[in-house]
This record gives C-alpha cells, sequence and structure tokens, in this order.
C-alpha cells in the first residue's frame, strides 16, 4: 500500500507540469495565430487605409514629407470633384443596372450549359468541355480584334445579309455574350456547375423522370432549387467581375456613362478643366490634386462592392461551406 501511494504521489507532479506545457503551448499558439491574422489582414487592407487617406487629404499635406497616414487639413473636395468630374449618380445606377442584367444572364446560362456536361453524354461532349477549361488561359486581349469584327458587322449568325448590323455603342454584345454562357470568366462557372451537379445524387432526378417530368421540368423544378448555394456564389462573383470590367466596356460601350470608364476619364477631365497656365508651379499641384482625385474616385468605385459583401457576406460564407469550394 505504501509502494502504490509512494508511485501515486510521484505521478501527480509529473501530471500538473504537464498540464502547465499544454497551457504554455495553447497560449503560445493564440499569440503568434493572432499576430499572423493581424500581420495578414494589415497586408490587405493597407491598399484601402492608403486611399482613404489620401483621398480626404489637401494637397499641401501631400507635398508635406512630415505627413504620412493622419493628414493636417481634412477636405471632402476631392469626393465633390470626382462625383461632379464622373457624373457619378447616373454612371453608379447604369452600372449596376448593367452589372446586375449582365450577372443574371451569365447565372442563367452557366446553369444551364454546367447541368448538361454533368448529367447528359453526348458525342464530343469531352472536347467541349476541354475546351471550355482551355478558355480559362486564354488572354481576352488575343480575341479582342475577331470580337469588335464580329459585333461591328453582326449576321446574327448567318441569319442576316452582309454586313449585318452594327452593335458595337450598346449593350447587345455584353447581353449576348452572357446569354450564350461566353461572357467574362463563363468557363470557370461552367466549371463549377458542373462539379457541383455531378457531385450531388441521381435519385431526386430518377423519381422526377418516373413521375412523368421531361428534363426542363426537372432541371427548373427539382435541380435549381437545390442550387441555390451555387447560384449565390456564381452571381456574386459574376457581379463583382462585371462591375470591375474595363476590357469589354472599353471594346463595346466606349463613350457610355459607366463607372469603369468614367474612373478611367477621370484624371484627364480634371486636369484639362483645373489646369490654368496662369498658376504657378502648376505641374507640382496638378500631379498632386490628380492623384488626390483619382484616389477619391477610386474609394467610390469600390465602395457599392464593399457594401454589397458586407450584405451578403453570411450568405457568401455559408454557400461556400456548403458546396465545398473552400476546401
Amino acid at each position: 500500500m505504501e509502494v502504490a501511494q509512494t508511485r501515486k504521489d510521484t505521478r501527480r507532479p509529473v501530471l500538473a507540469f504537464t498540464l502547465r506545457q499544454v497551457r504554455l503551448a495553447e497560449i503560445l499558439w493564440s499569440m503568434i495565430r493572432a499576430v499572423l491574422i493581424v500581420g495578414i489582414s494589415f497586408i490587405i487592407i493597407y491598399p484601402l487605409l492608403v486611399q482613404i487617406s489620401l483621398s480626404v487629404m489637401a494637397a499641401e499635406d501631400l507635398l508635406d514629407l512630415s505627413v504620412h497616414w493622419i493628414p493636417r487639413h481634412f477636405t471632402t473636395v476631392n469626393f465633390k470633384i470626382a462625383y461632379e468630374r464622373m457624373n457619378y449618380l447616373q454612371a453608379l445606377l447604369t452600372t449596376f443596372l448593367v452589372t446586375a442584367v449582365l450577372s443574371a444572364l451569365q447565372v442563367m446560362s452557366c446553369m444551364v450549359v454546367g447541368y448538361g456536361f454533368a448529367r447528359f453524354k453526348f458525342r464530343g461532349s469531352k472536347p467541349l468541355f476541354a475546351l471550355v477549361v482551355f478558355s480559362l488561359v486564354v488572354p481576352p486581349s488575343t480575341i479582342m480584334v475577331p470580337l469588335f469584327l464580329n459585333f461591328r458587322y453582326f449576321t446574327f449568325w448567318g441569319l442576316l445579309k452582309k454586313p449585318g448590323i452594327n452593335l458595337i455603342g450598346s449593350s447587345w454584345p455584353l447581353v449576348l455574350m452572357s446569354l450564350t454562357a461566353t461572357a467574362k470568366r463563363n468557363g470557370l462557372f461552367i466549371y463549377i456547375v458542373r462539379q457541383f451537379f455531378r457531385g450531388m445524387s441521381s435519385d431526386l432526378e430518377e423519381a422526377a423522370y418516373v413521375d412523368g417530368a421531361g428534363p426542363l421540368r426537372t432541371f427548373f423544378s427539382i435541380m435549381m432549387p437545390n442550387a441555390k448555394p451555387i447560384i449565390m456564389i456564381i452571381f456574386l462573383f459574376a457581379f463583382v467581375w462585371q462591375w470591375n470590367d474595363l476590357f469589354y466596356s472599353d471594346l463595346f460601350m466606349k463613350g457610355k456613362n459607366l463607372l469603369p470608364l468614367a474612373l478611367q476619364t477621370l484624371t484627364d477631365r480634371f486636369a484639362f478643366s483645373w489646369a490654368d497656365p496662369s498658376i504657378e508651379s502648376v505641374t507640382g499641384e496638378l500631379t498632386s490634386h490628380i492623384r488626390l482625385v483619382a484616389n477619391a474616385g477610386l474609394l467610390m468605385y469600390i465602395a457599392p462592392l464593399l457594401v454589397l459583401y458586407a450584405a451578403l457576406q453570411r450568405y457568401f460564407v455559408e454557400s461556400l461551406e456548403k458546396t465545398g469550394i473552400v476546401g
């Protein structure tokens, strides 16, 4: 009995020491994790912090080497100039409407095409899907000339007489590309939809076929309601990429009042209207003003996306978890 009691007494300090080590290791790992998260978060939001700081600066603060983050002269003039030169309210409404319509069309077309690749086997399906994946690595600039000529002399795929009709300067090229699942990043969306439907059980489809439903009714009545997470992901991705698109907007809709085009020409408009030969040192002052106004305009440009993400963040994260894209 005495020997057993002695062994128990010798084990207690060892166990206590081990628990202390485990707690210290957990505390140390929590500190390291916190430092890593703060550091990575700072790297990500650093450009945004710089833009916010520059957008509320006056020109003299930008030229003052002692001013780094917090300006000495807070001003909202940069936002007012950017708002006026960009015709911000009208450009915002136009861009939002165009982007929402194109994103919805992309979701519809990519869901249909991705479902077809996932559930139907037909001759040439694998080479066609390989071309869809290959489209992800093709730079848009390499097909810029064929795209422009196609919609400049559009014959509706041979149904109209040459020289066709001119669709340049309107939103119809982007609408047709979205309807045919050939718009920006649609190859990625088709791939995601195909993988999602391939991972779903076919029992629901078979039950619908037994009840007399056709492929279209099965798709819209059975499969689409179960694909809400992937619809949310594709819509948000399409919305952000369409919102930030400058290549296709400049190619097909140049001259329209869209935010990407307005932001692109903001500095030119401001420089032309602000420059005055009678002002001394106009080069340095003009460069400072252009930089500040450009940052204010860029902050106004990304603000709707930040609001959209903040409002839909919960649903977006839940959709990612349900689809398993994160893993």
